[in-house]
């Protein structure tokens, strides 16, 4: 099994925040702002050792530090949102700093955060900030050709020569079946066989265009809090809902409105049955009350043993799946073009170090040499993966990272299913 986390770049400062929610606002805002809001409520999530990182002042060094905990801890790789609306980017920093520094030992992909930006925090979701529109071919052309600088990085995940990109809500884009198009022919002409797409499986629409996605991954806990939960249970928590929302507006107090058990998205997660293209998704634990205040919405009861038996049950099913075989030999090692090992050990692969490591970047490379380290190092099984929401969304309470009141417990909990 090969733990994808997903990854939150709003750790730094840029115009368009500072314009839309005052001057120097970045995630740490909301989470420093939190406030207990019943008894036992652990509000402010104070990270260990006070690490309020920069990604931008202290980029390099907070992504090595990222970078370290994933390889100690199990973590195969992150999966970074990208904020693409139409030629216009929002919070692209981070991202590349990991692709200028090709020395952080971490694996990643992209995941294409294709929402409008509203208000929602505040409860003002028809007030839009930046509306996602998807333009037409030299709009496509653009994003694509930006996104294969990140493609050639060796450390880039792929699958079957096939860079995967992430797109959070596919069934929003109307012409992607030509956006496909445009993206798969400047893909192949850069030496890939194509751009592999996984949709995910949200709350929201489901995407069924089979011919156009390659695989889905499971957005958790929204997927089953909307599709998967019993129909009492589901009844419980909307009647719950609504009598906490009714006694706010009758009483004028701020009641937090939205409770649910954690163990009820673990119970769905753990009895679906998964197809070979659905990667099974999770949690360790939510709380966005920074962000919404009583508003919001707590995961009553995660732990990390509890969280950490939801990813033995995991396991288990990507166990049972199986892999291709495609990317193993019969001695058990796989040949990698610059010297690079993989050794298959009981249940995971560890890469070890380069035989002869040469101090070089991508950009100093021809196109065949960049292929030739872009297309094997990130191969992955698309049936030994999950995901994991997530590294670090700290305003939602969705982190491996740790605080000073769980530690490393979520994070000690991947390594000893993952055998680290």
């Amino acid at each position: 099994m090969k733990p994808l986390a997903l990854y939150l770049p709003q750790f730094h400062t840029f115009p368009e925040n500072d314009e839309w929610w005052g001057k120097g606002y970045t995630e740490w805002t909301a989470v420093r702002k939190a406030k207990p809001l019943f008894e036992g409520h652990r509000q402010p999530r104070i990270p260990q050792n006070e690490n309020y990182y920069d990604l931008d002042n202290d980029g390099v060094k907070t992504l090595r530090w990222q970078a370290d905990l994933a390889k100690k801890y199990g973590i195969y790789g992150f999966c970074f949102y990208q904020y693409w609306f139409n030629s216009k980017q929002l919070m692209e920093k981070p991202m590349e700093t990991l692709r200028d520094n090709p020395d952080i030992d971490m694996n990643y992909c992209v995941c294409w955060a294709n929402e409008s930006w509203t208000r929602t925090w505040y409860g003002l979701q028809n007030e839009v900030l930046m509306a996602q529109e998807y333009g037409k071919k030299e709009d496509w052309i653009k994003h694509i050709d930006y996104l294969l600088t990140f493609f050639k990085d060796r450390r880039y995940i792929k699958i079957g020569n096939k860079p995967v990109l992430m797109i959070y809500r596919s069934y929003d884009i109307a012409d992607l079946g030509r956006m496909k198009e445009v993206f798969e022919d400047r893909v192949r002409a850069a030496g890939f066989d194509g751009v592999y797409i996984i949709s995910a499986k949200t709350a929201g629409e489901q995407d069924d265009r089979g011919e156009l996605i390659d695989a889905y991954y499971y957005f958790e806990p929204g997927y089953s809090l909307k599709h998967g939960l019993k129909p009492w249970q589901t009844m419980k928590y909307n009647i719950s809902v609504a009598l906490r929302s009714l006694y706010n507006k009758c009483f004028k107090t701020t009641l937090l409105e939205r409770m649910i058990s954690m163990e009820w998205i673990y119970s769905s997660i753990e009895n679906r049955k998964y197809a070979d293209n659905e990667i099974p998704g999770t949690l360790a634990r939510w709380d966005n009350t920074p962000r919404r205040d009583h508003k919001g919405l707590v995961y009553m009861g995660s732990s990390p043993s509890r969280f950490r038996e939801n990813l033995g049950r995991l396991q288990d099913i990507v166990d049972g799946r199986g892999s291709n075989g495609t990317n193993m030999t019969q001695s058990g090692t796989v040949p990698i073009k610059n010297e690079t090992a993989v050794n298959i050990t009981q249940d995971k692969q560890m890469l070890t170090e380069p035989a002869n490591e040469v101090d070089i970047t991508i950009e100093n490379l021809d196109i065949n040499q960049q292929n030739n380290i872009a297309h094997e190092d990130g191969e992955v099984d698309i049936k030994e993966l999950i995901i994991i929401n997530a590294m670090n969304e700290w305003g939602e309470g969705a982190m491996l990272e740790p605080d000073e009141a769980e530690g490393y417990g979520y994070l000690e909990a991947v390594a000893e299913v993952i055998g680290c």
